[in-house]
């Protein structure tokens, strides 16, 4: 496979990181890039929710959008598998 990356690749690489950052700033340092991983992707949802072609009269319709990782209550369940939505 041609562009595959072997495991004395990722060993120079591993060591290369070790002698930039030192070995106690590493899992600082990948901790912060999951953050701003994390941050982009809700930006990103967020954007694209916000982009979606709705007239104003849709959009009063529309029930607003819950945080991620919230809880719906069961009446809305209940209501959106009456309506088909």
């Amino acid at each position: 496979m041609t562009g595959a990356l072997s495991p004395v690749h990722w060993l120079i690489i591993v060591g290369v990181l070790l002698l930039l950052f030192g070995a106690k700033k590493l899992p600082d340092l990948a901790r912060s890039v999951g953050q701003s991983a994390r941050v982009l992707r809700s930006e990103m949802r967020e954007l694209s929710h916000e982009s979606g072609s709705r007239t104003p009269d849709a959009a009063a319709d529309q029930p607003s959008h819950a945080p991620l990782g919230a809880a719906v209550p069961a009446t809305e369940q209940v209501r959106a598998s009456q309506t088909g939505s």
